[in-house]
């Protein structure tokens, strides 16, 4: 395609949040939008929508939570969804634009407009549905109308992108979807990065060779595996390996007085220079990213890892073996395999400067060359052109 087709599509980019702030979902709305504007596409935002009866919905919610002991998601109920179907039409009158996409299936789901609908998500109801701790008691009313959500996205949209084969799997066997529309596109690192080999290669010689440092990051203790990363942690130690564990994003549940070994720094937000910066320490200074979650859709942290050369170690659930390749930028570990498996494979590579450096050096060539938003933003523009294109003729 040439540079002229490249800038000719035009995109309104719809989301519930406005996604200009680096605070919701972790960066990734914004980070997606930033992504498509680098690739030469015009990117028109259209949000943030307006929830209709937000105080309805709120008691609504709090009934299903106190009395019924059931999770009740407003933002999945068809009239919310309608709404904001009609808003986003209301905006679409004013644009010029080629394209509706959107980072998740909410906004669009009922929207009828002359454009194309793309959307580029981590999950389908039907892969987090008993999966995620909070996902597992919802209300019937909720089950119905998130599944009924996912299939009317997937019956609208031109291209369905999703960031795992996990999950583009689960719209394919459990919507119907026409796979020739289902395509693995993952996402990129919420950071800013401009380092080199060189810059990532002297992170790595500067990582001390008589210690450990391990990184965990995740808001939610106990889904992201952090009784298991404690674990790994304590073994080490207790095999002679000075281990440090760092936790970024939430308070330990340890139910006993901390470990001298264990750093808490709470959580670190993206939105100040100060709070960048301390996650780049953090992240260059270690020598893995533990993330043995008990479920996860993507595990955007393993992209920002590698993007410092942090091999990860990690747990073979939902969308995570599209981010990880064994031996190439950490590796995977089932589900029940306990500390002591963790704890071989670190201590193998530790033990072996040279076959470290070379991890730590490949899981940044994973990065660059996959891991990253430019790297995702090129791929969604070849798709978008494609069929842009065959629109036109």
């Amino acid at each position: 395609m040439s540079e002229e087709a490249v800038e000719s599509v035009r995109i309104a980019y719809v989301t519930e949040y406005d996604a200009s702030q680096v605070r919701h979902w972790s960066g990734t709305g914004y980070y997606m939008a930033e992504a498509l504007r680098r690739q030469g596409l015009t990117v028109e935002l259209v949000g943030p929508l307006r929830m209709p009866l937000r105080t309805f919905f709120r008691l609504k919610r709090q009934v299903y939570r106190f009395c019924l002991r059931q999770s009740h998601l407003p933002n999945r109920e068809p009239l919310v969804l309608r709404s904001y179907a009609r808003q986003v039409a209301t905006r679409l009158q004013g644009l010029a634009v080629d394209v509706v996409f959107s980072p998740s299936p909410i906004s669009i789901a009922y929207l009828d407009c002359p454009q194309p609908i793309v959307f580029w998500h981590d999950a389908t109801f039907a892969g987090l549905h008993d999966f995620y701790p909070r996902y597992s008691n919802l209300s019937q009313a909720t089950i119905r109308s998130w599944r009924h959500m996912d299939q009317a996205a997937l019956d609208r949209c031109r291209l369905a992108l999703y960031s795992s084969e996990w999950a583009a799997q689960t719209a394919i066997e459990c919507y119907g979807t026409d796979p020739t529309k289902v395509k693995v596109v993952p996402f990129g690192a919420n950071i800013e990065c401009e380092r080199t080999a060189a810059d990532v290669e002297r992170l790595i010689a500067a990582r001390p060779s008589d210690g450990c440092r391990l990184l965990f990051i995740g808001v939610d203790w106990n889904r992201k595996g952090g009784a298991l990363a404690l674990e790994v942690a304590e073994e080490l130690n207790r095999q002679g390996l000075r281990t440090e564990l760092t936790v970024v994003g939430c308070e330990p549940g340890l139910g006993r007085p901390r470990p001298d070994f264990v750093n808490v720094c709470g959580f670190i937000s993206k939105e100040t220079a100060a709070g960048r910066e301390r996650l780049e320490q953090l992240f260059a200074a270690a020598h893995f990213l533990l993330l043995p979650a008990r479920a996860e859709c993507s595990g955007i942290v393993l992209c920002e890892a590698n993007s410092f050369g942090v091999p990860c170690l990690a747990t073979d659930v939902g969308g995570v073996a599209t981010m990880i390749r064994n031996g190439a930028n950490g590796y995977l570990f089932p589900k029940e395999a306990d500390a002591s498996a963790y704890c071989r494979t670190i201590i193998d590579h530790l033990a072996d400067p040279t076959q470290y450096r070379r991890l730590a050096r490949s899981a940044f060539d994973e990065y660059s060359t996959r891991l990253n938003w430019d790297a995702a933003g090129q791929t969604v523009r070849r798709l978008l052109e494609e069929f842009c294109m065959d629109r036109r003729r």
